[in-house]
């Protein structure tokens, strides 16, 4: 018996960790694959007329099984990956690729769905099964459905070399992050860096049997040592470490890859009718054209620019005062500490106590709870895949209404970062509402023996971002799994996250649960006001830093050619020249570990982080205009919330606020 293959019995379903075998993936992606396929033949079969109902429906319902089981595996290749799994990845991903490929350019299918399309004025639809008419028919186009036979061919094995690739660059910054640490035995070396730190530092090297300290390239070791350690040699060797990841031109070099890549993307494009890969991807996005997204970056640039410079000049004057006279990116952090303490008197260090992880889940939850009518109920009958992980049943009302597995502390089987993910989509199917299993990943610094897992701000912020997209995810009510949580325009994902972080920064709220972890005393006025007046803080240097990616990406998808005649490096320093703020160094670059662009899904797209900003400044800023827990306005948001990806964003946006987002509200939010 494959567990994977069989009807979960566990509560509500949920993914059976604890009984999965290695080995049961590979057979039961075969198995599951091939029930895909005599579903998908029974629709092409069928001899009654096609109809709304037994093709573009029976197609949205189809394979579910197969998409829970892939869920669960890319999952885990992410947040708890063993070499074991790299290689079934290697050998799985194809397969998926081939299946998939196989549906999207079946002529027999497509002609079924063609003609359902042609003939929609017939079915009198609603607004709902409109879309998912329109998604589907779209999604065939853009999968080759049009493309003769040889074509087809060339797009499926197009369409498997760039799931290989993809997955072979994420596996190489992860082991080329993994593969370097620092081992320190001096501890006059690591003046400056906090006793919590520290300790962090000491518990990293006992695990690697050593003696003294030991710092690691994953973010919560390498950033307190960029922002906190007076050692500059050791900065700057950390420093020169981290930008090497995957361009050293050893085993986990990502440069060869990036140009297989990118070219795949722009030979994909050409086949089905594009310029390029960004008119491919924009097509289906808010913003439409990588014109607009240059626009609008340039436009940003322009505005941000001098409060970038005059930031920079502020440091370069602190870097002076201890005899640097040519700041270096690797000051940065720790000039900037020292900036943001001598004007708010605030260092993360002082304000970590005040929020230790248990406390601001608790926030992140009572606020949703105040916003949206749902609570939060630890269960431990649920499987867990890894110990740290926490299972919480989330009702509306009293009613079930999702999962929400926390994963916090970094591992060694996990890759960097924070994201949120499902195990499950939620759909209505035969009078039953089958609700979402959602997850949260990020890497915050474990506890120790004698201190709970205490957060930099930076860290709450984060920690509501990915809540704001696991709402998204959590309070779903489509008809349509295709459709359902966070299946929405790409430059549209980030708005429900990037809105909640704005709470991060309301006295009002903070005072509800940032107390000290020891006494229980609150978070002084003075320092919740200097959070407030610090939200701004460098905002034109991430401001920049952020449209230097948006331009970086945005160009590798349409000037592919130039890499003919350019490296990697090369490119990047080009494309970037204009928002640099530092000198360039011409050991490091960026681009061999973007997995945002090369491994995830934000290719052609990481501009939409500023795009969603404009969305989240403006939603923000309604509330704030009638109160930040205006329960008309709550209910209206989370209409937008709970619809998904049934109608266009924009109509969806204006149904919320009223009319179209103002990029003026992000500008008076970030610069006054």
């Amino acid at each position: 018996m494959n567990i994977l293959t069989e009807h979960f019995t566990t509560p509500y379903h949920s993914a059976p960790f604890n009984s999965i075998k290695n080995e049961d993936y590979l057979p039961a992606f075969k198995e599951l694959i091939q029930k895909s396929e005599e579903e998908i033949n029974a629709i092409i079969n069928n001899p009654e007329e096609p109809t709304f109902a037994n093709v573009i429906e029976a197609l949205a319902y189809s394979g579910e099984q197969l998409d829970v089981v892939s869920n669960i595996f890319f999952n885990l290749n992410s947040a708890e990956t063993s070499d074991e799994l790299q290689q079934i990845a290697q050998e799985v991903s194809p397969i998926l690729t081939e299946y998939s490929s196989k549906i999207s350019q079946n002529e027999a299918l497509f002609h079924k769905i063609k003609k359902v399309y042609d003939e929609k004025e017939k079915y009198n639809l609603n607004e709902e099964q409109q879309m998912l008419l329109n998604e589907t028919y779209k999604g065939f186009v853009r999968s080759g459905a049009l493309l003769n036979e040889e074509d087809k061919e060339k797009l499926k094995k197009i369409s498997m070399d760039l799931s290989l690739k993809s997955l072979q660059f994420g596996q190489n910054v992860l082991a080329s992050t993994n593969n370097y640490f620092k081992h320190i035995t001096n501890k006059e070396d690591l003046a400056g860096i906090p006793d919590a730190i520290l300790e962090q530092y000491a518990e990293e090297a006992k695990e690697r049997n050593l003696e003294g300290w030991v710092v690691t390239l994953q973010y919560p070791s390498y950033i307190p040592f960029m922002t906190y350690a007076e050692n500059r040699e050791l900065r700057k060797e950390i420093a020169l470490a981290n930008g090497k990841k995957s361009f050293d031109g050893g085993e986990f070099d990502n440069q060869n890859l990036i140009k297989e890549l990118l070219t795949l993307k722009q030979q994909k494009a050409e086949l089905l009718g594009y310029s390029n890969y960004a008119d491919y991807v924009l097509e289906e996005r808010m913003a439409k054209s990588p014109s607009k997204v240059i626009d609008f970056l340039d436009e940003l640039l322009v505005k941000a620019k001098p409060y970038a410079d005059k930031e920079i000049e502020e440091l370069k004057s602190l870097a002076k005062a201890d005899g640097i006279d040519e700041m270096q990116s690797y000051d940065h952090a720790f000039y900037a500490e020292k900036l943001r303490k001598a004007k708010y008197d605030l260092n993360d260090e002082e304000l970590k106590p005040y929020f230790p992880l248990e406390q601001v889940q608790e926030a992140v939850f009572g606020l949703a709870e105040k916003l949206f009518h749902v609570t939060f109920e630890e269960r431990n009958d649920i499987p867990k895949y890894h110990e740290d992980v926490k299972v919480y049943e989330v009702k509306e009302n009293g009613d079930y209404k999702s999962l929400l597995y926390v994963d916090y502390f970094p591992r060694k089987g996990k890759r960097a970062g924070a994201w949120m993910t499902s195990y499950k989509n939620q759909y209505k199917k035969d009078g039953e509402n089958s609700r979402p299993h959602i997850s949260i990943v990020c890497n915050f610094s474990k506890p120790t023996k004698d201190t709970p897992s205490l957060l930099t701000f930076q860290e709450v912020t984060t920690l509501f971002h990915e809540f704001g997209h696991a709402l998204h995810g959590m309070l779903a009510n489509t008809q349509y799994p295709t459709l359902s949580g966070t299946s929405v325009k790409w430059d549209f994902v980030e708005l429900p996250s990037q809105f909640l972080e704005n709470f991060c920064y309301e006295p009002e709220f903070l005072k509800t649960f940032a107390k000290h972890y020891k006494t229980g005393e609150t978070l002084p006025d003075e320092k919740i006001e200097k959070i407030e007046h610090s939200k701004n803080f460098m905002e034109g240097y991430q401001t920049l830093r952020q449209i230097g990616f948006g331009l970086l990406d945005m160009n590798y998808h349409t000037k592919v050619a130039e890499l003919e005649n350019k490296t990697v490096k090369e490119f990047e320093d080009d494309y970037t020249k204009a928002t640099q703020l530092y000198p360039v160094n011409p050991e490091t670059a960026m681009s061999p570990s973007f997995s945002h662009i090369f491994q995830g899904g934000y290719s052609a797209g990481y501009y939409s982080y500023k795009w969603a900003e404009v969305l989240d400044a403006d939603a923000f800023q309604y509330f704030k205009e009638n109160g930040i827990f205006n329960p008309e306005i709550a209910a209206k948001y989370k209409i937008l919330l709970s619809s998904g990806g049934t109608k266009d964003p924009m109509e969806l946006y204006k149904n919320f606020r009223g009319s179209e987002p103002k990029v003026e509200s992000l500008l008076k939010r970030a610069f006054g």
